[in-house]
This record gives structure tokens, C-alpha cells and sequence, in this order.
């Protein structure tokens, strides 16, 4: 029977406890929301700031689609704008926006590895804890893929030095997605300029939370590709890659996402510029000091009642379990107090590190805090 083995395969991941399943939400914020009209306190969104149920004025003039490619008529001012603020705030000569950041990771490998002939004297070098949009950009690129053990230095260094590659980029994140832990950006660096390699850094999760404004990772170290998105702190959607000029006028020719993309929306493009000078103004600075109390009390309490999370000094604090059934059974007990977490399974993470992947917002109060800390205590 055509195409029978989907049904098998849908089957062997219900068997695994590791089948995925949309859930259709009705509101949601950093703090609360809303499934099938039950409400439940929110600890699985990367609504950091607390931004998602705030209202930001606009221009009604403002178009809602840009309709075309950027390389066509999807190119307008608010698009420009966004780009050359982005620019200034961050110190790179040029930017180019993704309608996701999932979208600008891949695709600016692939675009820079495109040529058969470059691409045999490249090799990417990626941190094997990488998000799957770089790992699958660098499977889909033609340069050489080498992985290196997750923020292991030395490993890197040897990596590197065996490599007989001409083009070499060293990717990482700067806030790891799924274990809230930082790439050394320092060392990164180094290694870089000692190789006389390129840095390409995704600080999704880092960019509005960490910095003295709110800059990310990379505020004052400046890897030669930054990725940075919309759709985490900033409570909006869409991506943006900083680099050189050159970089940037190179993607126009060869970065397939973005030459047959409908460019990123106007509005959208208008209302995250207003966002982002928020960020890096007085309402920003006061929920990263929210943010960093909410964290503070969630370690402490979570170590005085004995739960074990990892070593993370970012909103995102892992429990793991190891079990993908196990987790799934203490998610779902969760929700059946009211709380929502979700269950990080394989192939997201590592098999036999299923967990609880807890994302803390500015929007929490101290005692949704100790309502959670309480029912993971009688649950774990």
C-alpha cells in the first residue's frame, strides 16, 4: 500500500512517548495561558520580558504584506529602517531580515557553502548542542561538517587544528536553547582569530535579555555572523543576520530563502523597531531586573526543596529526567494542577535526556514561582 509506513511511523513515535501534537491556544502570555478554555500558569514560553500582552501603537497606514520578494518590490522603508537601527545599535556595517530565525540559520549556510568548489576547501565547526536550524544548514551546505563536544574548548582547538580547510566558520549559540547555558564567547573568538576562522553566533535567546542594553551575548563581543530573532524577548516574529557589507550583498545573490521569500512584513517590521527601543530604554532595563530576581528565586527555592536543575543562569532552566515517558507523565500531572510545562523529548534533545524545560518570564510573580517549585517537589 502507497505510502503505508507513515501510519507506522506516526505508531513507533506514540509507542516511544515521543509523538508530537499541536495544542490550540486561545491567549497567552509570559505568565498565562489558555488551552481548550482552561487557563493555566505559563512556564513554556520564551516570552521573557514579559512583552507578549503589551500593546504597542502603530500606524494604521502601515501596509500589513510587503508582497513580494526584497529583491523585487518587498523592500520598503520600515524594512530599511529596522535594518540600518539594528546596525547602529549592534556595530555591523550591514543586516538583512527572515520572515524566522529558523529560516535566516539555514539558509546563510547554505548560501555560503553554495559553490562546489569553495565548499571542498570549507568546514563548518559546530557545537554539537547547536539548534537544528544550524545543524540542518550545515547538512545541507557542501562544506565539510565537524562537530565539536558542547562548550568544549580543547575540543574545539583540536578540531581546528587537524581541519586543512582554506575557509573555516565556528558556529555556536549564545544562549543554548534547550540547556539555558552560554557559549564562551571569549574563547570563541580567540580560537577564531587564532585559526584565522569566521564566528557565527545565533543569540535567539540571549538577544533582549542579556547586556547592559539589553544587546545580547554578543553586546560588546562581535562575531563576524550574528543571527538574531524577533519571536523571543521581543514578543514579535522574523530574524535578522548582521555582517559585513560584503556578506550581506553576497546573500543577495545566493541565499535562496531570502531571494524567494516574501520580505518580512511592514507591519510587523515597524512594531518590533518600536520594541527593540524599548528593550534598550528604561522598561527594558527594568524587566531584565525583574527577569534576573525571577531567576535568582527559582534557583534558590529549587535548591532548598532539592530539585536538581541544570546550571543555567538564563530564563531557560532544565529539569532532566532522562525518561521521554517519565517526563511526559510529569508534564501532564502539571497541567492537571494548572501549571503548563512542556516535555522535551528526543530527537529535540539527546536520547535518555528527556526533561521539564522550564522558561521563566519578567511577567512572574514570586508566588507563581513557589506554586510551581511546590507541585514539581510532590510530583518529582
Amino acid at each position: 500500500m502507497p505510502f503505508s509506513y507513515i501510519k507506522t511511523h506516526l505508531q513507533q513515535r506514540a509507542d516511544n512517548a515521543l509523538l508530537r501534537q499541536r495544542q490550540l491556544i486561545s491567549h497567552s502570555t509570559g505568565r498565562e495561558i489558555t488551552v481548550n478554555t482552561q487557563q493555566y500558569l505559563n512556564f513554556a514560553s520564551n516570552d521573557y520580558l514579559g512583552f507578549a500582552a503589551d500593546v504597542i501603537q502603530h500606524d494604521t497606514g502601515i501596509a500589513l504584506g510587503s508582497n513580494s520578494s526584497p529583491l523585487v518590490t518587498g523592500y520598503g522603508i520600515e524594512q530599511h529602517q529596522l535594518e540600518t537601527y539594528l546596525c547602529e545599535l549592534m556595530g555591523f556595517e550591514a543586516a538583512m531580515l527572515f520572515n524566522s530565525g529558523f529560516s535566516a540559520n539555514n539558509s546563510v549556510l547554505k548560501a555560503l557553502f553554495h559553490d562546489k568548489k569553495t565548499a571542498q576547501e570549507s568546514a563548518t565547526f559546530h557545537d554539537k548542542l547547536n539548534h537544528a536550524s544550524l545543524i540542518d544548514g550545515g547538512l545541507h551546505s557542501q562544506a565539510a561538517m565537524i562537530r565539536f563536544n558542547h562548550n568544549d574548548m580543547q575540543h574545539l582547538q583540536s578540531r581546528l587544528e587537524k581541519s586543512s580547510a582554506k575557509h573555516k566558520l565556528i558556529i555556536s549559540e549564545g544562549v543554548f536553547s534547550m540547556d539555558g547555558d552560554q557559549a564562551p564567547l571569549a574563547k570563541l573568538k580567540e580560537l577564531a582569530k587564532q585559526h584565522n576562522a569566521w564566528l557565527m553566533i545565533d543569540d535567539a535567546h540571549g538577544f533582549g535579555v542579556f547586556g547592559n542594553q539589553g544587546l545580547g551575548t554578543c553586546e560588546t563581543i562581535k562575531p563576524d555572523l550574528l543571527v538574531i530573532t524577533f519571536g523571543k524577548a521581543l514578543a514579535s516574529s522574523g530574524a535578522c543576520v548582521l555582517a559585513s557589507k560584503e556578506l550581506v550583498d553576497y546573500m543577495q545573490q545566493f541565499n535562496r530563502d531570502y531571494i524567494y521569500s516574501t520580505g518580512l512584513s511592514p507591519l510587523i517590521t515597524n512594531l518590533t523597531r518600536q520594541r527593540i527601543k524599548q528593550i534598550v530604554g528604561d522598561v527594558g532595563a527594568l524587566r531584565r531586573n525583574r527577569l534576573a530576581d525571577n531567576i535568582d528565586h527559582f534557583k534558590k527555592q529549587a535548591l532548598a526543596h532539592k530539585i536538581a536543575v541544570m546550571p543555567s543562569m538564563s530564563a531557560i532552566q532544565p529539569i532532566v529526567l532522562g525518561c521521554a515517558e517519565q517526563t511526559l507523565e510529569a508534564a501532564n500531572k502539571l497541567k492537571e494542577k494548572g501549571i503548563w510545562l512542556t516535555a522535551i523529548r528526543p530527537p529535540t534533545v539527546p536520547f535518555n535526556t528527556a526533561r521539564l524545560r522550564i522558561t521563566l518570564s519578567a511577567a512572574h510573580t514570586h508566588d507563581d514561582i513557589n506554586r510551581l517549585v511546590s507541585e514539581l517537589k510532590a510530583i518529582l
